[in-house]
C-alpha cells in the first residue's frame, strides 16, 4: 500500500485514526516525491530526524522515480491538467502506485478522482 504525502502529515498533527490506519498495513511504501515533500515541509534539522525516523521505525519503502513512472505521470498531465487540475505531485504519486500495482490511500479523492486505472482507497481523518 502507498501512502499519499498527506497520511504521514496527519500522523505528525497527531491523528490516532492515520497512525492505526498505517500500523495495520503489513507492507508500507511512499513515492520519493511524498519524502521529498515531507522534508521540504519540515521546519529544521529535528523534524528531518523525526520524519525519518518515523519511516524507519514503520518500515516504509521509499519508491524511486522511474521512466515508465515519470512517463505515465506526464500522460496523466497532458490529459488532466487542464479538465481536473491534477498538478505534476499527484500525477507522480499516483503513477507510482499503478507503476508498482499498489493501492494508494490519501484523504485528497479529488486530487485522483479522474484516474481511472488507480486502485485508491480514501482516507476519511
Amino acid at each position: 500500500m502507498i501512502f499519499d504525502t498527506d497520511m504521514i502529515i496527519w500522523v505528525q498533527r497527531g491523528n490516532a485514526k492515520a497512525a492505526d490506519y498505517i500500523d495495520s498495513t503489513e507492507e508500507r511504501f511512499i513515492s520519493v516525491l511524498s519524502y521529498m515533500e515531507l522534508l521540504q515541509k519540515a521546519d529544521n534539522k529535528q523534524q528531518h530526524a523525526i520524519i525519518k525516523g518515523y519511516l524507519k521505525e514503520q518500515e516504509f519503502i521509499i519508491l524511486p522515480l522511474t521512466e515508465n513512472i515519470g512517463h505515465r505521470a506526464l500522460i496523466y498531465v497532458e490529459e488532466y491538467s487542464l479538465s481536473c487540475g491534477i498538478s505534476a505531485d499527484d500525477a507522480i504519486v499516483a503513477a507510482t502506485a499503478i507503476e508498482n500495482n499498489e493501492v494508494l490511500v490519501s484523504s485528497n479523492a479529488k486530487h485522483y478522482r479522474p484516474i481511472k486505472d488507480l486502485e485508491f482507497r480514501r482516507f476519511a481523518p
